[in-house]
């Protein structure tokens, strides 16, 4: 990424799990307190993923422990939080999803400009026949890799 971008974390298991259609940056509404754990790391997200209900696209399961330091000014950690899109932007996630075995699933966060920013995949579930298809192909790759690397001394 670009500079002035500080990852925060990226979503390892989704690209695993998922086949990664189409992607999109967008802003997460959060608490103050919920920002100082961003900063510190202190997030958990194996199963989120996103809806879109009544215009607007909300992320669930995504756990923000409690920083703290904040006492009585603390924010509830499994809250939904909402994803900041253009109008457009969600009116196309809308057709996107609404078509058969697509899902919204964030794939990394991080910092841009001082603001936390998501990336959003709108992803299809991979069956077991096709996880196994991209073991092998990254398997056969890294073998290749290895012979001209050998060839080559």
């Amino acid at each position: 990424m670009s500079e002035g971008i500080k990852i925060i974390a990226l979503n390892r298991r989704a690209r695993h799990d998922y086949a990664v259609e189409d992607s999109l940056e967008c802003g997460i509404e959060l608490l103050g307190t919920e920002v100082k754990s961003f900063r510190d790391g202190k997030i958990s997200f194996p199963d989120a993923w996103a809806e879109i209900s009544d215009g607007e696209v909300w992320l669930r399961s995504l756990r923000i422990a409690e920083n703290p330091f904040s006492s009585i000014f603390n924010h509830d950690p499994d809250r939904k939080k909402r994803l900041l899109l253009h109008r457009e932007e969600i009116k196309r996630l809308t057709r996107r999803v609404e078509e058969k075995g697509f899902t919204l699933i964030p794939l990394s966060f991080y910092f841009k400009k001082g603001r936390v920013k998501v990336e959003l995949g709108v992803c299809k579930g991979k069956k077991t026949y096709d996880k196994r298809a991209d073991i092998r192909e990254r398997d056969v790759k890294r073998d290749v890799e290895r012979e001209f690397r050998r060839g080559l001394s």
